[in-house]
């Protein structure tokens, strides 16, 4: 047995070792954070350039090791301390994990960070999680989840072969957009390859069935016998280059099977291929196969199925439109693309700004607001409102803006 000496020494031991690791988990809490502005300067500055890399994510993955998508993970959350103050002096007192604040990043707007550290505070990471899971920027974590929204995990246990090919195959379509494309991009881009298009480019790349509910509008895919909730904006793109099935709704009754239309008619379909060279016409995007064809202005909003009006997009840039995260309009110029916040595509936009105008977007589109509206609504917004305006603000003064505009037309 161990004398009463033995076993105080023994106690002392562990209480030396956990005081030893709370320590080492305040350091590295601060140390994420530093490492985060760091990164952030270093971008700024481009100093990769200066050692002749081709990316910043090259130069970080030689210098500290870390994978690209980790880069622009750890960018990100750093961009998004900036507006949330909070959070980011947890990161440097040491009492909130890097972990729970990658996550919070996610949901919190200033309005609402308080409301979520305290929700995270004593959660697990998995837990934080499925908190933050099927929720947008500036909701709550009591509001109702978003099904469509929520994220789901895939895990493969595969052999060395395996994960090479699948590796330079994730490179090869990163190439070929000539951007970053964060992981859901890609495997939707990968999927997209493998489920194919039909060997007539007059027909619709879409291969996927969506069951779309006819007074809710909301869109399932059929995946391999089971209905999955997909978002909007899914939708959205399928509305714009598909084939429909005239009764092909939840609710609808089933007669005799339906035939499919095209939404866009081959012959013009075919013509805008040929005019935008089979080759999405976002700058820099070198995407030629599986693409889609996208109305610049919706058909809902006016628009036509004129070749004049219509555009090639790879499957990553079409998303982002219709997702508020990349605008086009048409000028004297021609095609105009640019960021969330007004920066014209390829230059820095406002990360803070971006977020904000991207989350407004999407919440207005889910109230029901037509595309056109609220992409108007949002460029005044733009013009009239500061840069750093709160996304509670932005939705105040749109809602505002759309429902006067709703009053005039009805009188």
């Amino acid at each position: 047995m161990l004398n009463a000496a033995h076993r105080g020494e023994a106690k002392a031991s562990w209480q030396m070792a956990h005081q030893a690791l709370e320590a080492h988990a305040k350091t590295r809490a601060q140390l994420d954070f530093a490492e985060g502005a760091l990164l952030l300067s270093a971008r700024q500055l481009e100093v990769h350039r200066h050692f002749g890399y081709g990316s910043f994510t090259e130069y970080v993955e030689r210098l500290l090791g870390y994978a690209p998508r980790v880069t622009h993970d750890k960018l990100r959350v750093a961009e998004a301390l900036q507006r949330l103050p909070e959070t980011a002096r947890g990161l440097q007192q040491g009492t909130v994990k890097y972990s729970h604040a990658r996550e919070l990043t996610r949901v919190a707007t200033p309005e609402t960070e308080e409301i979520w550290l305290k929700a995270a505070s004593g959660r697990t990471v998995r837990e934080v999680e499925k908190l933050v899971s099927g929720r947008r920027p500036g909701s709550l974590p009591g509001s109702p989840v978003e099904r469509a929204q929520q994220r789901h995990v895939l895990r493969f246990d595969v052999s060395g072969e395996t994960l090479a090919s699948f590796r330079d195959a994730m490179a090869m379509l990163q190439r070929e957009a000539g951007e970053h494309l964060d992981d859901d991009a890609l495997l939707l881009l990968l999927a997209r390859h493998v489920l194919g298009g039909p060997v007539d480019e007059g027909r619709a790349s879409y291969q996927v069935a969506l069951d779309v509910c006819e007074d809710c509008q909301r869109a399932r895919q059929l995946a391999d016998g089971e209905l999955i909730d997909v978002s909007p904006t899914v939708h959205a793109m399928a509305h714009c280059d598909a084939q429909r099935l005239s009764d092909a709704h939840v609710g609808a009754p089933q007669h005799s099977p339906a035939r499919a239309t095209q939404a866009v008619p081959p012959a013009v379909r075919r013509a805008v291929l040929r005019r935008d060279r089979h080759c999405c016409r976002v700058p820099g995007c070198t995407h030629a196969r599986f693409v889609d064809v996208h109305h610049v202005t919706a058909k809902a909003d006016g628009g036509d199925h004129d070749a004049g009006n219509l555009i090639t997009l790879c499957g990553a840039h079409h998303r982002a439109i219709h997702e508020g995260a990349l605008l086009v309009m048409e000028n004297e110029r021609g095609l105009v693309f640019s960021h969330a916040d007004g920066t014209p595509y390829g230059f820095a936009p406002s990360a803070a700004s971006s977020l904000v105008q991207t989350g407004a977007f999407q919440a207005l589109r889910g109230l029901g607001f037509r595309e056109a509206d609220v992409r108007r609504v949002l460029a005044r917004a733009l013009q009239d409102l500061e840069l750093n305006v709160s996304l509670d603000h932005l939705l105040r003064w749109c809602l505002e803006g759309l429902t006067e505009g709703a009053c005039q037309k009805a009188s």
